[in-house]
């Protein structure tokens, strides 16, 4: 089973610089990245995800993201029945990052 992360522990896991820092994979669509995203996210749709998984780090943590948590769900599952170590799908996705860390970011 993949691992889920809340908003604001992802949140102080990005402010904490004594820890290596993940790989944000958003795995929207485009239209609801220019909508709102964290920084410093990788874009690659779900779709394109079996493609493109060799773009993704086998040393390094990788958090999906969507826009509810269940695409990213999805997409971690995948990855982690793919062979990637650590792979952590956040709760909420950008709608909980929008309502509990960044209360400027877009709703949609």
């Amino acid at each position: 089973m993949i691992r889920e992360i809340g908003a604001t522990e992802l949140a102080a896991w990005l402010a904490d610089d004594s820890r290596p820092q993940p790989l944000l994979l958003d795995v929207r669509e485009a239209w609801e990245v220019q909508l709102a995203s964290l920084p410093g996210i990788v874009h690659i749709p779900m779709n394109l995800i079996p493609g493109r998984m060799a773009e993704l780090p086998d040393d390094r943590a990788i958090v999906t993201i969507c826009h509810h948590g269940v695409r990213s769900f999805q997409v971690g599952l995948y990855l982690q029945n793919a062979g990637f170590d650590e792979v952590v799908s956040l709760k909420g996705g950008v709608e909980a990052w929008a309502s509990d860390v960044d209360q400027t970011m877009a709703h949609y």
